[in-house]
């Protein structure tokens, strides 16, 4: 069997495989600039690998990013970073484990149990029987007679630990919606610079297709003035 073909590169002189290579007339303009920067002597006639393209379409991602916002911050390396491991942010979000506190678990069982007709509708037949126990029953001679004083100590009571319980739920929460504003943000800035990635690829095979139907047109074209100059020779 034949080995298979190779090619040198350009820039590194290392030989890589004739499937990754890549013309310098069909990388985009702005990804050769930065090829041209660290290796001024290349030019669009000569060939790169694909994995050393790659390397500088992460760094124009990179320089891209640096100049939309500035300093690239973890959140913009972590897209960069997912780039790399062409893993989905959404699988990510997924696999997330709780890692509430046993604090913040009573705080959410509370404020969703505050929140609740069920909360209402409990409350509302304890006061009845309260009151009407105390009424009716015990003849307002009970243990919590008219004013309810009693019963007003401890709705105050109940009122003054849910407050800040619920406090506490809806605090994780605006935190929660925070980290999930920044997970969306994420995951809208790798689409954008997938599709980026995505029309660079198409462009370069619609080059490299282009190249190769005018080498076949030129083939062919000889094929033919052979076979011209057959006819005309009998």
């Amino acid at each position: 069997m034949n080995a298979p073909s190779t090619f040198k590169s350009a820039i590194s002189e290392q030989e890589f495989s004739e499937k990754e290579k890549v013309a310098g007339r069909t990388i985009r303009t702005a990804i050769y600039t930065l090829i041209k920067e660290d290796h001024p002597d290349f030019d669009v006639n000569q060939f790169i690998a694909e994995s050393e393209l790659n390397v500088y379409r992460e760094k124009y991602i990179s320089k891209f990013l640096q100049s939309e916002v500035g300093e690239l911050n973890d959140l913009h390396k972590n897209v960069i970073h997912s780039l790399n491991e062409d893993k989905s942010f959404v699988s990510k979000v997924e696999d997330e484990v709780d890692n509430r506190t046993f604090g913040q678990v009573v705080a959410d069982k509370v404020a969703s149990f505050g929140g609740s007709w069920t909360f209402i509708i409990s409350f509302f037949v304890f006061i009845t029987i309260w009151i009407g126990s105390n009424v009716f029953i015990l003849m307002n001679k009970g243990f919590d007679p008219y004013p309810f004083i009693l019963l007003n100590l401890i709705l105050s009571c109940i009122a003054a630990l849910q407050a800040p319980v619920i406090m506490m739920s809806q605090n994780r929460q605006e935190e929660k919606d925070r980290e999930r504003a920044k997970k969306d943000y994420m995951i809208n800035l790798k689409s954008e610079l997938e599709i980026r990635m995505l029309d660079e690829k198409l462009d370069h095979l619609i080059m490299h297709q282009q190249q190769e139907l005018i080498e076949i047109q030129k083939v062919q074209i000889e094929m033919m003035n052979d076979i011209l100059e057959r006819i005309n020779s009998k």
